[in-house]
């Protein structure tokens, strides 16, 4: 069974929406006014509160006067966004991600039913359930399933954060054992949206990486549970079965996508790499299993690079489990040196927790942790010296990814009540994500639009921060940028300083240094992107 671990549970009452901004506004430092406020109409009379201090070229000009004359034009601004050159996506629970209508056909190909709760079960269809393939033909029917299974008008006697985590058990059992099928469905989003990488999250070998914890049985000595974890190559066997299901989840997805035909999808040609999913709800002995089995993966099969936490953070049990989990990825970090860290924290909001516990969770992922990138981190204002901890963050190029829509959606949180300028006013790297487009109902292009409609963001500045999803990506090699270039300027490694960004044929240096780092390469082709995109508002 794979499953999304975005499990549901009942939160304490969540304050209005609003009450929060009051905290943020007289926390945040003094911002230019046009910062602070509703983003100015014309952005070139902004500002630049936040601008790199980078030349900005004619095409570049350009592009942002025609950005600009289109404030009025919604149709046109919409397909400006969609065609925009967007970098990757860092943030992306694969079952979350798959379109709503998708994970239908998923229940109907499995036969399953829906029962009264509008929850995916397994057939024969008894009393009070329905076949899934009904929904073919009855609109009224599919449209109950996608409200239930997405954000799309869902009850109101419902929070936004209860029925977007029960999605998820909604739509489970359509998603097992469609891996390969959902990434297939995923992928083709991202190229179509003109993403050029995807990081997506799953839980490899779940059922047998918990039988493996209960089997050994937790020891509150880390290293002592590691030993036992590893002996005997019972760790392994996990690992095993994880590369195992990785190798199917190929061969479903090239099928899925027509990869070995004459008309592959757009899918087939992009980079994917996996981040290994930690349910931090469950028992410490599970916890540290699935680290360590994600840890061990990211070093053995090159397909997984990074582990995450997953799970409402605002639980009871991952709340009282916090610092100890923190504790344990410092352990593991230093056994598993080669695996990557990104880390669901701070998304949390007054009135959900106790104010106490809006604290330390950012501090204890960055400097307990080792977190290289930080998702959410909603509650920046609130934790403790949370300017020294911006500064740090600055300093350590440690990313926040930020997906506007569910932290709307699930915290009640946007426009001035985000800290997304109070993390760019102290120069902390931030790269924009969808978290889970298919249950949010959106995708990266309405994010970037939002961004730049909510905070008055220029062309350039949206440009960087297409940039910056991939400069932060887990991409394998070098960057294509200088080091220390991102916040001022994106300057060209040497290898390739003598060349246009993304010209079709680089001097012999750069292209040996592209062919030797993907990871430059993949930034290579974005920056092709963006020629022809600004080529088309001469």
């Amino acid at each position: 069974m794979i499953s999304s671990n975005r499990t549901t549970h009942r939160p304490k009452s969540l304050l209005p929406a609003g009450l929060g901004a009051l905290a943020a506004l007289t926390l945040l430092p003094a911002l230019p006014a046009t910062a602070a406020t509703a983003p100015a109409k014309d952005s070139s009379s902004r500002v630049a509160a936040f601008a790199s201090p980078r030349e900005v070229t004619a095409a570049e000009r350009r592009t942002s006067a025609y950005l600009d004359s289109l404030r009025n034009r919604p149709e046109r601004l919409k397909s400006f966004f969609k065609a925009l050159p967007k970098g990757g996506d860092l943030h992306n629970h694969l079952s979350g991600a798959v379109t709503t209508e998708y994970l239908i056909e998923l229940a109907i190909e499995n036969g399953l039913c829906i029962d009264a709760t509008m929850t995916a079960v397994a057939s024969p269809c008894g009393p009070g359930t329905r076949p899934a393939a009904d929904a073919r033909t009855d609109a009224a029917f599919k449209r109950k399933i996608i409200r239930a299974w997405s954000m799309q008008d869902f009850p109101a006697d419902q929070s936004g954060h209860d029925h977007f985590f029960d999605t998820f058990n909604k739509f489970g059992m359509a998603t097992w054992y469609a891996r390969g099928k959902m990434l297939a469905n995923v992928a083709n989003t991202v190229v179509e949206q003109n993403q050029f990488y995807l990081e997506t999250m799953v839980s490899p070998a779940s059922d047998s990486a918990r039988a493996l914890a209960e089997s050994v049985g937790y020891d509150a000595d880390l290293a002592a549970f590691h030993r036992k974890l590893v002996a005997d190559g019972k760790l392994d066997r996990v690992v095993d079965e994880a590369v195992r299901e990785a190798d199917d989840t190929d061969v479903q997805f090239r099928k899925a996508a027509h990869c070995d035909t004459a008309r592959p999808d757009p899918g087939c040609r992009l980079p994917v790499r996996w981040i290994s999913q930690v349910s931090r709800g469950s028992t410490p002995a599970r916890v540290f299993t699935q680290m360590e089995v994600g840890m061990r993966l990211a070093e053995r099969d090159p397909r997984f690079v990074a582990v995450n936490l997953v799970q409402p953070e605002d639980w009871d049990s991952s709340l009282a489990n916090y610092s100890l989990q923190m504790r344990m990825l410092k352990y593991l970090r230093g056994q598993y040196s080669g695996a990557h860290l990104t880390l669901h924290t701070g998304e949390l909001a007054p009135g959900l927790v106790k104010p106490e516990d809006l604290t330390f969770h950012i501090r204890e992922a960055v400097l307990v942790a080792g977190a290289e990138r930080i998702g959410h981190g909603v509650d920046l204002v609130h934790e403790d010296d949370w300017r020294q901890l911006a500064r740090t963050m600055a300093r350590r190029k440690i990313a926040v990814e930020v997906p506007f829509s569910s932290n709307k959606q699930i915290l009640g949180i946007a426009g001035n009540d985000h800290p997304f300028n109070a993390y760019r006013r102290y120069g902390v790297p931030v790269v924009l994500s969808t978290d889970d487009p298919g249950v949010s109902r959106i995708d990266i292009s309405h994010e970037y639009q939002y961004a730049a409609r909510t905070y008055g963001l220029r062309y350039t500045e949206l440009k960087d921060l297409a940039r910056a999803s991939l400069e932060y990506a887990f991409r394998n090699g070098r960057s294509l940028w200088a080091s220390g270039s991102a916040p001022s300027g994106y300057r060209l490694v040497a290898a390739c300083t003598d060349n246009r960004p993304g010209t079709a044929h680089p001097s012999t240096r750069c292209a040996r240094y592209l062919a030797d780092n993907p990871k430059a390469a993949t930034e290579w082709r974005q920056e092709t992107a963006f020629a022809t995109f600004e080529s088309r508002h001469r």
